[in-house]
C-alpha cells in the first residue's frame, strides 16, 4: 500500500497540480492539508472523477484537511483533534482504510515567536500527544501523516543557525515532536534515510527550490504494527519543480501486505 502526504497549497487553486500528481503516482491514500477551502467548496467530483473517494473538513484561509483513497471511500472516524472544544480550526481528520487507522493532520504554524499562536501550537503538541497514546493502545497499524510544521532536527534545516526563534524549530517544538515519537511512534522518513538530508518543503522567495534550501516538516509517524510493514519511504522533490506548485513537495511511503515484511531498521 502506498500513502501519501500532501500539503497542496491550494485545492482548488492548485486542482490541476494535484490531478496530475495523482495521475502519474497513483497513491492509495492521501492526507491532504492546506486546502484553504471552505466544506461545501471542496472538488470532490473532479476528486472523485479522478478514481478516489474523499472524507474532508474544511475551512477558509490556511486550513483544511483531507483523506483521498483510490477506489474506494475511507470509513471516516474522527473530525478534529479531542481536548479543547473551542478550538475550530480544522486541521486533524482520522480514517480507517483496509484496516489501518490513517489519520491525517496539520499542525498549526505557531509563529510568531514568542506569542499566542506559539502557545496554541504547544498546547495542539499536547492534545496530539494525550489522543497518540490512545491510539497506540488499539495495538493495530496506525499512521500519523501531514505537515508537523516541525524540523526534528538540525539535518532537517537548511542553515539551521537562522532558525533558533522559528516556531518550527524552537526547541521546545522539537522536544515535543521528540516526546511524541517517543510514545513508541517511528519516524518513516528519518529510520530509512538516516544520514541524509531530505526536505519536504522549499519556500517560494530567494530561489530556494534551486539552492536545495529546504526544511523537513513533513511527517509519517507508525505505530509499531505499521512500522514493521515498512518497505520505503521517499519525496517527489520534482513536483516541487512544477510551474504554479505548492511549496510543499509529496511524501510518501510503502507498506508491505505482511507484518515483518518490511525494512524497518531494529533499534
Amino acid at each position: 500500500m502506498k500513502i501519501a502526504t500532501y500539503n497542496v497549497n491550494g485545492v482548488n487553486g492548485r486542482l490541476d497540480i494535484l490531478l496530475r500528481w495523482l495521475e502519474e503516482t497513483a497513491p492509495d491514500v492521501v492526507c491532504v492539508q492546506e486546502l484553504k477551502a471552505p466544506q461545501e467548496k471542496f472538488p470532490i467530483k473532479a476528486i472523485e472523477a479522478a478514481g478516489y473517494g474523499a472524507v474532508w473538513q474544511g475551512q477558509k484561509s490556511w486550513n483544511g484537511v483531507a483523506i483521498l483513497t483510490k477506489g474506494q471511500q475511507p470509513h471516516l472516524t474522527r473530525k478534529g483533534l479531542p481536548g479543547e472544544r473551542e478550538d475550530l480550526h480544522s486541521r486533524y481528520i482520522e480514517a480507517i482504510v483496509d484496516g489501518l487507522v490513517i489519520a491525517g493532520l496539520y499542525l498549526p504554524n505557531g509563529n510568531p515567536y514568542p506569542g499566542p499562536k506559539f502557545d496554541y501550537k504547544l498546547r495542539w503538541f499536547e492534545r496530539l500527544h494525550a489522543y497518540a497514546a490512545e491510539l497506540l493502545e488499539l495495538e493495530v497499524p496506525v499512521v500519523l501523516a501531514g505537515d508537523f510544521n516541525v524540523m526534528p532536527t538540525e539535518m532537517d534545516v537548511y542553515k539551521p543557525e537562522r532558525w533558533t526563534n522559528d516556531a518550527l524549530f524552537r526547541i521546545e517544538v522539537r522536544e515535543a515532536f521528540k516526546n511524541l515519537v517517543d510514545q513508541g511512534w517511528t519516524d518513516a522518513l528519518r529510520t530509512l534515510h538516516p544520514d541524509e538530508r531530505i526536505y519536504t518543503f522549499w519556500d517560494y522567495f530567494r530561489n530556494a527550490y534551486a539552492r536545495d534550501a529546504g526544511l523537513r516538516i513533513d511527517h509519517f509517524l507508525l505505530s509499531s504494527e505499521a512500522a514493521e510493514r515498512l518497505s520505503k519511504a521517499e519525496v517527489d522533490k520534482r513536483v516541487r519543480g512544477w510551474e504554479h506548485t505548492s511549496d510543499h513537495a509529496p511524501v510518501w511511503i510503502e507498506l508491505t501486505d505482511e507484518p515483518g515484511k518490511g525494512r524497518r531498521k531494529k533499534s
